[in-house]
């Protein structure tokens, strides 16, 4: 709840629910989690061992594709070699990637120069420098990522214990971690009824309008045995949404919201913002809630927002030019004498 208040962009438990175009198919539900869920290298790989000859030294590895198969992964020997030469971490090490026949992968590490000025077109690798590298690859190949999506922790098969409508158990995926637009996009699932409890997130890919429906959902679920007036968590949804973009219910946020100073006073550090207010000399409406019960006056909203006009039955007569009490004290005096007074 006090994420949702703040407006936080990383969330303690982010979830993706995604709704399945067969909601009714457990295999289209695994199928969905094997594409969606992060595969590692080490998952699949039956060994990795380390091979030395005379010309060169390489790492291989052996797949395992029984493995494969039970996780339901559609891969191919070309698409894990795709994935591990573009592993930021193993290509910094400078190395070959190639498949070897359909159940081996080999990284060579080879004699070659190291292009780094014309001073270092003649030397090669050191044989200690070889085997550093090839130690570094062996901790770092099985946690490279061949399958699934960078942000997504983990997935799980979720099936209703109670039928719907058909008589029938619906069965949905449930994503842990981010990747909305990703999931929204993954083959067998129904983007339009994909939904997560991540505001920032329902805000970037979907616009504000889902931040809003996603704040209203969340508030209602966790607060839904309190029995609070739906337009209370509208109105809030409403206050943090309606300048365009989600703005907390913070001191950060409320600056943003308005203008007025006793607003922000009655909200946190209030001597801080009134003393703000006095250097640079703002102005302060008094049109707020918070503003007009600081200074007692009545709200601008119900009865408040109306106002009556009568006329006022003065005579042109008493609206003349009344003389000042020294005027009327200096009457009796000669002219000459109530003139110099005057002066």
């Amino acid at each position: 709840m006090v994420k949702i208040i703040n407006a936080s962009r990383q969330i303690s438990t982010p979830v993706i629910s995604c709704t399945l175009d067969s909601k009714y198919e457990t295999v289209a539900a695994r199928v969905a989690k094997a594409m969606i869920e992060k595969t590692y290298l080490r998952d699949i790989i039956a060994y990795i061992e380390d091979v030395w000859s005379v010309t060169g030294s390489y790492v291989n590895m052996r797949i395992n594709w029984d493995t494969v198969m039970k996780l339901g992964l559609r891969l191919t020997t070309q698409d894990i070699t795709l994935a591990i030469a573009k592993s930021k971490a193993v290509k910094a090490l400078g190395v070959q990637v190639a498949p070897v026949g359909k159940t081996h992968i080999r990284v060579n590490v080879q004699y070659v120069p190291e292009p780094r000025g014309k001073a270092a077109l003649n030397k090669t690798r050191k044989p200690l420098e070889i085997f550093d590298i090839i130690q570094d690859l062996k901790r770092i190949l099985p946690n490279v990522v061949v399958k699934g999506y960078p942000d997504c922790a983990r997935a799980i098969v979720k099936k209703d214990d109670k039928p719907d409508a058909t008589g029938r158990e619906p069965v949905s995926v449930l994503v842990e971690g981010y990747g909305l637009k990703a999931c929204m996009t993954t083959e067998g699932v129904d983007g339009v009824k994909t939904r997560s409890n991540n505001v920032m997130e329902a805000k970037d890919v979907l616009g504000i309008e889902a931040a809003r429906s996603t704040i209203i959902a969340e508030i209602s679920s966790v607060m839904g045995g309190m029995d609070i007036d739906p337009r209370h968590m509208q109105l809030l949804a409403d206050v943090m949404t309606y300048k365009g973009d989600v703005l907390g219910i913070t001191r950060f946020g409320l600056a943003k919201m308005r203008d007025s100073v006793l607003q922000l006073a009655s909200f946190e550090k209030t001597p801080d913002h009134l003393f703000n207010a006095a250097v640079g000399m703002k102005r302060d409406r008094i049109e707020g809630v918070s503003e007009c019960i600081i200074m007692g006056q009545s709200m601008s909203i119900g009865t408040g927002a109306m106002k009556v006009v009568r006329k006022l039955g003065i005579t042109e007569a008493e609206c003349g030019r009344k003389k000042s009490a020294f005027e009327s004290a200096f009457a009796g005096l000669p002219k000459t004498v109530a003139a110099a007074a005057a002066a």
